[in-house]
């Protein structure tokens, strides 16, 4: 089966629209004419790429429960919207500014599962050091900077990262994401008031999954959407359907050249949906706050589901023995990745007194002398 050539040819993004834009439909038919570039072997490449991060979280449950790691935030229904984003940007070029649920953008982006697992054990492996607490990992060959657990604590540094990019002259971006719940923080306003007012070149991507732990988002702004926040602080607020991956990448790769060319700051906001549990620490969304019924509807709207179906409709269908094939691939990337964190060991007790003083103070020479003697005394 082919597109219909009666579809409406793709326009150029509008910001403020009153409803998310989409491309591919939840039956997977085309709303428009796709763009030429989304191939059957592009939309192939995507659709692995999704399937493997969902994957991927499965098997880090699996490590939490069996209490390899303590803590892990999932992102299972919402990888169009990360995946999508990272193949909208300059990888290694432009800046990322993350939030604690963005390991799919990091593994889209090319980062490598050895190291998001060695981070997530606190392995000797872990390019941290075992410093950082689980699932906040950092990379600096992707420019990725180190996530944090306080919500909306990036967005005021990334509208500082995007001023230096502009008074460098640089043709690099900044790209800070975050959830809804973020929105309503008070770094959140500063940071979008400062990126507008000094027209700095940073892409703010909202990853609107409906619910901010346990408050879904019209218990915590009266806005109708999230998007429209942006009139605000002078710059164009882009809404899209983010479970349409080529809605993603057409609408994110649009703001984020508006935003290299010069034009200032821009928002996108990804209408989507968490389908597990904010994290470990929030076990039964279902029973506590949520309905069955609900998470229903959007795993209806699966991103994943959507791809296959759209690719059906091309004429060019996934089977089931091919998507058992990923499934079976990434299980096992993900076990043989693990063993090898595991085999590189615990990090030692001295990196608590390296890598943050040239020369280090007296008062903790003194205290790595007392831990020192602490430890050969417990090795007796």
């Amino acid at each position: 089966m082919t597109q219909t050539s009666s579809l409406p040819i793709p326009s150029t993004p509008q910001p403020f629209t009153p409803q998310p834009i989409r491309y591919v439909a939840e039956d997977g038919t085309p709303v428009q004419d796709l763009p030429a570039a989304y191939t059957p072997e592009r939309l192939r490449e995507l659709h692995a790429l999704m399937l493997r991060a969902r994957e991927f979280d499965r098997k880090l449950i699996t490590l939490l429960r069996q209490g390899r790691t303590t803590f892990y935030a999932q992102s299972s229904g919402m990888e169009a919207t990360q995946v999508g984003l990272a193949r909208s940007i300059r990888v290694g070029h432009d800046w990322v500014w993350p939030y604690y649920r963005d390991h799919t953008l990091g593994l889209a982006m090319g980062v490598p599962m050895f190291e998001l697992i060695s981070q997530c054990l606190g392995s000797n492996s872990d390019p941290s050091r075992g410093r950082q607490m689980p699932h906040h990992f950092a990379a600096r060959k992707q420019h990725f900077v180190s996530i944090s657990s306080s919500i909306a604590s990036q967005v005021p540094p990334a509208a500082g990262n995007a001023m230096a990019q502009k008074y460098l002259g640089t043709d690099e971006i900044t790209v800070c994401t975050f959830g809804d719940g973020a929105t309503s923080e008070g770094d959140w306003h500063a940071g979008m008031n400062m990126a507008g007012a000094a027209h700095a070149p940073c892409l703010f991507v909202c990853e609107n999954n409906q619910w901010a732990i346990s408050t879904n988002l019209a218990g915590q702004t009266a806005s109708e959407t999230i998007h429209i926040k942006a009139k605000a602080y002078g710059m164009p607020g882009f809404y899209v359907d983010g479970n349409d991956i080529v809605a993603v990448m057409e609408v994110c790769a649009h703001a984020a050249q508006w935003v290299r060319e010069g034009n200032g700051p821009a928002l996108v906001e990804c209408l989507t949906y968490r389908v597990g549990s904010h994290s470990n620490a929030d076990a039964d969304a279902e029973k506590n706050y949520r309905t069955r019924e609900e998470v229903q509807e959007w795993l209806d709207r699966d991103p994943i589901v959507r791809v296959e179906k759209l690719l059906e409709h091309l004429g060019h269908p996934i089977d089931a023995e091919e998507r058992a094939r990923l499934i079976s691939e990434t299980h096992r990337e993900v076990d043989e990745q693990v063993i090898r964190a595991e085999a590189t060991g615990q990090p030692d007790w001295r990196i608590m007194f390296e890598d943050v003083y040239a020369d280090l103070p007296g008062h903790l020479r003194i205290q790595a002398a007392e831990l020192r003697a602490e430890q050969e005394g417990s090795a007796k």
